[in-house]
């Protein structure tokens, strides 16, 4: 914050009275949900659709597109094109990006009202507003899900999951998330290694019953 004051000339001493100053060590949080949970989480959103319809749409398309929270909360009809299946999203945490939709987001989508007087997907109570609080609902959805614990950021940490369980490499699932740097990405490189090491296991023990195998060697 103050190198930024500086910056732009709100400080005029020059003198960054947070320089030296050790931060926090963050601590990364990486939560992926299960087959099951997903089914529990389906469930979970069925039930609230007719009370939250806007925390339920959004939480949807959240889990169907590996979007950032904010990314779907602001989205506006202007900059979704469901013929090309496609987001293009003017400005987001790493500037301008598009934004692939498979089919069930798209499905989501077209089945979204549009108010004449709202520009956004995913509006809020307030004439021309977006829903801003979507912590609120996914607390109560969470927990009828039993999910205590997972947040809504970990719905994209789940899409990237399920991206690389299916074989696509670190590069690609950049491009998806709209990462910047693959250094971001690379934080799933761990993942990657366990479907290495389960695929590796599998021939192992593939060859293992052919070299085992009496029928042949008789």
């Amino acid at each position: 914050m103050f190198s930024l004051a500086d910056l732009w000339g709100i400080r005029q001493d020059g003198v960054n009275p947070c320089r030296g100053v050790k931060r926090y060590r963050e601590e990364r949080r990486e939560r992926f949900l299960t087959r099951e949970e997903y089914a529990r989480l389906g469930k979970s959103l069925d039930e609230v659709t007719e009370d939250m319809p806007e925390a339920a749409r959004a939480i949807r398309l959240l889990a169907l597109t590996g979007c950032r929270l904010r990314e779907i909360q602001t989205l506006q009809w202007a900059h979704v094109w469901l013929n090309e299946a496609e987001l293009r999203l003017p400005d987001s945490k790493t500037g301008a990006k598009t934004v692939q939709l498979g089919t069930a987001a798209v499905d989501v989508l077209k089945a979204t009202p549009r108010l004449p007087d709202n520009p956004y997907v995913i509006t809020g109570r307030k004439a021309g507003a977006y829903l801003t609080d979507l912590q609120k609902p996914w607390r109560r959805i969470r927990k009828a899900a039993g999910l205590d614990g997972v947040r809504l950021h970990d719905l994209r940490h789940s899409f990237a999951s399920d991206a690389l369980e299916m074989g696509a490499d670190l590069t690609m699932i950049g491009r998806m998330l709209g990462h910047s740097d693959i250094k971001t990405t690379s934080r799933y490189a761990h993942l990657k290694r366990e479907n290495v090491k389960r695929s590796t296991d599998q021939v192992a023990q593939r060859i293992s019953s052919a070299l085992t195998d009496t029928r042949i060697q008789a």
